[in-house]
């Protein structure tokens, strides 16, 4: 897989979110791919300045090391080691601290996500109960037909399935399967799935171990990825468009290492509605210790 510039996908949803009422616009670029072995390092290097941001004093007594950018942005760069750990375990305690620094847009999201949730469940019962029925009536046709009545239509094909109802609908290639039930759809192409929901702004596309979490309303975004291989490639983000009370509007940590640790993680708080520079200048940090 390669990993996704992700500053780009956020402020692209949240735009999208703000100004077309709730539907989501993804906009992705790549870089290197993410199955290269990332450099061992025992200590990190902390340069003074990097793109927009500059270190505040020395190095601090564990080792990490705080930079301030613009508007009161902060970076903090540490040194984690995983002792046995997983990299998802290590890296949720950073995932917490930062969304309490975004409460409000951590319980709509949170409140969104269950709803898609519950709704996805209902939408994958319907979906099997309508396989079912298809099956059925193919197992009763002997001859390829399209049928067509009232609402409902039925196509088949060499190579090509349709069963439709209403805004309910089944469709099967070689090799790809979609199930649409109104604002909701599952595509399974190959390895990837790709799960929407049209109307809570939601999109989950995973591929074997590589992964692209976003979930969003209209006001704020969560985005997580994660990349299989021999190193570990991991990414949070979370955005909203109004301010917490603290002041943040976007906050986030990239983090990379050997799969075996230890691993550099760049923690992001920023009070900029546009924050790109200073999460290109997070990452650069991460680059610049442990590779790309």
């Amino acid at each position: 897989m390669q990993h996704i510039t992700w500053p780009v996908i956020a402020l692209a949803l949240m735009t999208a979110a703000c100004d077309n009422g709730g539907s989501v616009r993804i906009t992705t670029s790549t870089t290197s791919d993410s199955s290269g072995v990332l450099k061992v390092v025992d200590a990190l290097q902390c340069p003074q300045t990097q793109g927009v941001l500059t270190r505040k004093g020395s190095a601090r007594a564990d080792g990490s090391c705080v930079y301030g950018g613009p508007r009161g942005s902060e970076v903090i760069l540490q040194l984690v080691q995983l002792d046995g750990r997983s990299a998802q375990t290590a890296l949720k305690p950073f995932e917490t601290r930062l969304t309490a620094d975004l409460p409000e847009a951590m319980a709509q999201v949170e409140a969104e996500n269950a709803r898609a949730e519950a709704a996805a469940a209902k939408a994958e019962a319907n979906a099997a109960r309508a396989e079912a029925d298809a099956d059925r009536a193919a197992a009763e046709a002997s001859r390829v037909a399209d049928e067509v009545s009232g609402d409902s239509a039925q196509v088949r094909m060499p190579g090509l399935r349709v069963d439709a109802q209403g805004d309910k609908a089944t469709v099967r290639l070689p090799g790809m399967k979609i199930e649409a039930d109104g604002d909701r759809a599952n595509i399974r192409i190959g390895g990837l799935t790709i799960r929407a929901d049209d109307k809570s702004s939601r999109v989950n596309v995973s591929s074997g171990d590589d992964a692209v979490n976003i979930d969003a309303t209209d006001s704020a975004a969560r985005i997580r990825t994660s990349a299989s291989g021999e190193s570990v490639r991991s990414t949070f983000l979370m955005a909203a468009n109004e301010p917490s009370a603290s002041g943040w509007r976007t906050v986030g940590y990239e983090a990379r290492g050997p799969v075996g640790g230890p691993i550099v993680v760049a923690t992001v708080r920023s009070k900029d509605r546009d924050p790109d520079r200073l999460f290109d200048a997070a990452k650069a940090l991460v680059t610049l210790n442990v590779g790309d």
